[in-house]
């Protein structure tokens, strides 16, 4: 009666307009009242304009490529986001600064300042996650652990951590450890200990040194390293010279990646749409320059002290020197990473990305160099022609700056854009003093970069927070999945936004500083976060606790019943025996 008596009374427009001006969840509840309320409730345009309103998205932005519909489109975002607290792990004693996951993500290797290095298994049959293994890189006198990265098939595990030298100077160290016995395969020196390292290929990984030579100016030089160094390092070269990079204005290469771009025929999500495109490129030619990343310290403290003691004008003059000869014995850099020819247009690339700077030691820019195929293995020479070369330094093959000090990077899944965290410095400040760096911006600003035609795509995402002065800056690892991206932050959340509709969907709450956020590659509704607070955090998506809680249904319920019964019956009678309450 209550469907006849709703047809005969309210026409479909108006039960449409009634709708408009409701808020989504009155709008599902109307749509229980009757089939003609039901119908009305799952329309294409009243859903998006419930999207629009409610996620406060502009009209210019179309809806994904991917969507079916309005109605699924405003369930993803609502349900799918990992933002549900599901489990704490506790077993780190300190602050826990990484977190990486497996390629296959079915295990994840969390890094510490308790110097540790733990493994944890996400395939367990009840949805926990546990640990398995724990490795101590104390006995190689490391302070703590601060990054670790799995090879492309899963069989070694890249740690990187601080080293405590003499005089209580620091620098890097890179271990190699075999996931199939946990044994250690090989160490590699890490200089500064923040280049982190990273795996060019299952068998290779990169490293850095860095070397000063004069005053504010340095050599960094980026080092290809085999993974079974132990086992053949008396038969094979395994570390071969990659690249050797000049510094100026106390800065130094930090945080290197390898990113795969491949042709980019079919991305994992294409973020530029053709009019908001056009609009800021547009935008671009008047307002902003090519963006870069850097990352950069000064050396030593024994370093720095006997610098101190030398006379101002003796430096000065040792810093030209310095960039005089930079520059006369510079390679030139590689033209066919901006201006491809014909013939390689639709080559695959490998770019070594890395923050930089030519202003100041604060890292500001992203410096990138195209890895040609014979640069891949360790094989030949261990410095090749560069021996007898006159130029011994090479140019950065392009620059992006960011206008900000860089605290963070990540890529998304198919290396097609490279996401950024930044603390942005004032407008139109000029840097006159190397060491003195602009004042740096409380909120971290998240670019946006194409590396397929190296610009900067839309506006920056914002909603995280940092606090700590740009000598005491700390690296925030952010993660990047196929609809979503995530960081941490320091006013103790973690955040995630949708890639696609540039919004913040959702905050994390810990009790510190959140370090560290990692997307599951298996399922992106599975995330992680890491944090001061000493505790690992796992999320889920709404929609994933509902399914995990939802009773099993049998597969054959006739077999089943005469165990259920008995079941329910040792159930009842457990709790009529406790008298905690009724049957």
């Amino acid at each position: 009666m209550a469907s006849i008596a709703c047809s005969q009374v309210l026409p479909d427009s108006l039960v449409l307009e009634i709708f408009l001006r409701l808020p989504y969840d009155a709008v599902l509840r109307a749509g229980l009242t009757c089939k003609q309320w039901l119908a009305v409730s799952r329309d294409e345009f009243l859903w998006r304009e419930l999207f629009y309103s409610y996620y406060r998205i502009p009209r210019s932005v179309p809806r994904h490529p991917a969507a079916v519909s309005w109605y699924r489109e405003f369930k993803r975002l609502f349900d799918c986001i990992p933002c549900v607290e599901v489990q704490t792990l506790r077993e780190h004693s300190d602050q826990v600064l990484h977190l990486a996951f497996s390629h296959r993500g079915h295990r994840f290797s969390s890094c510490s300042k308790d110097c540790t290095v733990k493994l944890w298994d996400t395939e367990r049959p009840d949805g926990t996650i546990s640990l398995v293994h724990t490795s101590s890189m104390r006995q190689f006198n490391w302070g703590y652990t601060q990054f670790s990265q799995f090879n492309a098939d899963d069989s070694l595990l890249l740690v990187s951590g601080v080293y405590l030298g003499p005089h209580h100077s620091s620098s890097g160290e890179i271990a190699v450890i075999s996931l199939e016995n946990y044994s250690l395969l090989s160490r590699v020196r890490n200089k500064p200990y923040d280049v982190f390292g990273c795996w060019l290929n299952e068998t290779h990984l990169i490293s850095g040194n860095l070397h000063w030579i004069g005053n504010m100016t340095s050599c960094s030089v980026l080092w290809l390293n085999k993974a079974f160094q132990d086992i053949e390092s008396e038969n094979v070269n395994v570390v071969k010279r990659l690249f050797k990079i000049q510094n100026i204005n106390a800065s130094t290469i930090r945080t290197v990646m390898v990113a795969h771009c491949r042709r980019h025929d079919n991305p994992d999500l294409l973020l530029d749409y053709e009019a908001q495109s056009l609009a800021q490129r547009q935008k671009g030619q008047r307002h902003h320059q090519p963006l870069l990343f850097d990352l950069g310290t000064s050396g030593s403290e024994e370093e720095e002290e006997s610098r101190k003691n030398v006379d101002s004008r003796e430096l000065e003059i040792e810093t030209q020197v310095a960039q005089m000869m930079g520059r006369a014995h510079t390679k030139a850099p590689d033209c066919s990473l901006i201006e491809p020819s014909e013939s390689k247009e639709g080559e695959d690339k490998t770019y070594l990305l890395f923050t930089t700077g030519s202003l100041t030691y604060s890292p500001h820019q992203i410096g990138i160099k195209l890895i040609k195929p014979d640069q891949m293995t360790t094989s030949g020479p261990v410095l090749g022609e560069e021996r007898s070369s006159d130029e011994f330094f090479d140019s950065l093959d392009h620059v992006i700056d960011i206008h900000g000090h860089i605290i963070g990077m990540g890529l998304s899944p198919d290396h097609r854009y490279l996401y950024v965290n930044s603390r942005a410095w004032p407008a139109g400040c000029v840097i006159s003093d190397p060491m003195s760096p602009p004042p740096i911006a409380e909120e971290i600003d998240l670019h946006v970069i194409d590396l397929k035609n190296l610009r900067e795509e839309r506006r920056s995402l914002r909603a995280h927070r940092a606090f700590t002065p740009n000598d005491e800056c700390f690296f925030i690892f952010l993660d990047v999945s196929r609809d979503f991206v995530a960081s941490g932050a320091e006013d103790k959340h973690g955040y995630i936004w949708d890639r696609h509709y540039n919004i913040c969907l959702a905050r994390l709450a810990h009790d510190d500083v959140v370090n560290s956020v990692a997307f599951s590659p298996a399922d992106q509704e599975l995330l992680l976060s890491a944090s001061d607070d000493s505790t690992i955090k796992v999320w889920r998506s709404p929609r994933m606790v509902r399914l995990a809680q939802a009773p099993a249904r049998p597969s054959r319920p006739r077999n089943l019943l005469p165990s259920w019964l008995s079941r329910n019956k040792n159930s009842t009678s457990a709790v009529r025996g406790s008298g905690t309450g009724k049957v």
